[in-house]
């Protein structure tokens, strides 16, 4: 799903123009980067949580030329899925797939 599908589904789904979900869209992700760039937590119940972790510096090489290169530290941004959502998907998957086959009957 493309953020341009995210919007047209907000749109469709709350009966709003493409426009209004646009802005709501572009709001929520905004918040979330403002939040993360300061260093807050971002936690949705039932959907996960947002947050930051700090990356150490360390040596790398370029793949190029073989030559070392000193990355610096920096932050990322890290998601973590609450446990409703890792069951939601995982009860999605199971459901798709094929039943076990059953066992041979047993020969007497």
């Amino acid at each position: 799903m493309t953020k341009a599908d995210l919007i047209d589904e907000v749109s469709r789904l709350a009966e709003l123009t493409r426009k209004d979900s646009e802005v709501i869209v572009e709001t929520i992700f905004d918040s979330i980067v403002r939040s993360l760039r300061v260093g807050d937590k971002i936690e949705i119940r039932g959907f996960g949580s947002f947050r930051t972790r700090q990356r150490k510096p360390r040596v790398g090489r370029n793949p190029k030329t073989g030559d070392r290169v000193e990355v610096p530290a920096k932050k990322i941004p890290f998601f973590k899925p609450s446990k409703e959502l890792k069951d939601l998907v995982n009860e999605s998957i199971t459901a798709e797939a094929p039943a076990a086959a059953p066992a041979p009957p047993a020969v007497q």
